[in-house]
């Protein structure tokens, strides 16, 4: 039998699931709306199915402990990489970019 993934808990107990209603935040609607441009037709960068990969193949320590719109941008990025659509440098020269604007060093 195959070892099981991080991301598949079923039949174990994963303790209890919070079914509070909240508003997203800001950050969290940027990403989602990021994640359906680069998914809308006719471009579709990707499907369900290479994000769902993605997110699959993080590993133990950051899926268990990422919020479920970190596991989303960290797919988003891989994914970009992944195809050539952005390298590594043109991605990290934006963040140092919004970081300057927002005043963050990190």
């Amino acid at each position: 039998m195959a070892e099981r993934g991080v991301h598949d808990l079923g039949g174990l107990d994963a303790g209890k699931v919070d079914l509070e209603p909240h508003e997203p935040t800001m950050t969290e609607r940027r990403i989602d709306a990021m994640m359906m441009l680069l998914r809308a037709k006719p471009r579709s960068f990707w499907v369900t199915d290479e994000n769902r990969r993605t997110i699959e193949s993080l590993t133990p320590e950051f899926y268990s402990g990422a919020r479920y719109y970190e596991k989303w941008v960290t797919a988003m990025r891989s994914l970009l990489l992944e195809k050539g659509i952005l390298t590594e440098a043109e991605i990290d020269a934006k963040l140092a970019e919004v970081r300057k604007r927002f005043g963050r060093a990190d």
